[in-house]
């Protein structure tokens, strides 16, 4: 199983990149999420002249943000820097598209605009609309060196439910999942190769990717020490991002039935309903979003650290990582919040040299 990344995109995000690749990461994973995140382009820009094989990753584009043609003429010149080592990831967007006010995108725009982005980059024209109008577009001229569709690059979605499961196998896609627990992680994977083989595919060629973050801890250290929170803190904190915005837009029906930390849930309900203006607690609820945890998020406990992130001491997480890649991922990419990565890189570089 390979050793991935996801950054929290800066623009010198081409510095952990490179220490990565020192380590042996496979895959850079850049978030892209406008006005949070730097310019995604522009960071793996700069990370593919400064590094030489880690695979460089879109994680995830979301098709409202960047029109095909853009994305396709973006993925199309980092493959011009770092040939071959371009991968494309999308998905109906959930920072990206939260920040905005808005909530995701259908399944079917996704898969519209997957599939023109990849044809773009096999050299095809492609009926585009824009403002209403449709008109036949594709690179104009696509040769070295200014671009490089000749490299192949590989497709991976983020999807979470059968709907998302079923596109990405229809599309033919590497697929990027999300950490929960053991069971849920199992369940998913076999719904995955299910999926897979119902398409014609054989499972064994399509790439799996299970996204999460943790801590590393000492022997003696609590999961809810100053540095577990802030390495592990963010990722825990989204599904309370989520949830709150979902509870309020089904009209206080409640979201969530089945999750573990109800008490926790309610206190950051009262946090969320307390920011003001009350028209832009989306932007409230999602600053510093996969980077940082707020002052307020006192909610983000020990408990919800051991319970929704992968965190636990070295022989811990070494055995959880074997059940990760006997239940059939081919990749674990971990969150590296902003300030931490070069402990979070030594400390999960230790763990995966264990498996």
């Amino acid at each position: 199983m390979d050793f991935g990344i996801v950054l929290p995109t800066r623009a010198d995000s081409w510095a952990v990149a490179q220490r990565a690749e020192t380590l042996g990461v496979s895959h850079a994973w850049f978030y892209d999420t406008a006005l949070l995140n730097a310019e995604i382009f522009v960071a793996m820009g700069a990370a593919a002249v400064k590094t030489s094989s880690i695979i460089l990753a879109t994680g995830v584009l979301t098709p409202s943000n960047r029109l095909a043609p853009v994305a396709a003429s973006g993925l199309a010149a980092l493959n011009q820097l770092a040939p071959g080592r371009v991968a494309f990831g999308a998905g109906t967007g959930f920072t990206g598209r939260r920040t905005l006010g808005q909530g995701p995108m259908t399944l079917a725009a996704l898969e519209t605009y997957v599939r023109q982005v990849e044809a773009l980059l096999r050299g095809e024209r492609i009926d585009f609309v824009l403002e209403g109008q449709s008109a036949r577009t594709g690179f104009l001229d696509p040769s070295p060196p200014i671009m490089n569709i000749s490299d192949p690059i590989p497709t991976h979605i983020s999807a979470f439910g059968p709907k998302g499961r079923k596109l990405t196998a229809r599309l033919g896609a590497g697929w990027l999942g999300s950490v929960g627990t053991p069971a849920s992680e199992a369940e998913a994977i076999a719904a995955m190769h299910a999926a897979w083989r119902d398409e014609g595919h054989d499972p064994t060629t399509m790439h799996a990717t299970l996204v999460g973050s943790g801590s590393v801890l000492d022997d003696d250290e609590p999961a809810d020490s100053v540095r577990a929170r802030a390495e592990a803190g963010p990722l825990a904190a989204v599904a309370f991002h989520e949830l709150v915005e979902r509870y309020d837009s089904l009209n206080g029906a409640d979201a969530a039935d089945h999750f573990p930390f109800k008490e926790q849930l309610a206190a950051y309900r009262k946090v969320y309903k307390a920011y003001r203006p009350a028209d832009e607690r989306h932007l409230a609820n999602h600053k510093g979003h996969m980077m940082a945890l707020r002052p307020e998020e006192t909610h983000i406990d020990g408990a919800v650290i051991r319970g929704m992130t992968l965190t636990g001491t070295r022989r811990e997480l070494a055995e959880r990582l074997r059940g990760i890649r006997d239940s059939g991922y081919d990749q674990l990419a971990i969150s590296l919040p902003p300030g931490h990565e070069d402990t979070m890189l030594e400390r999960w570089s230790e763990v995966f040299a264990a498996l």
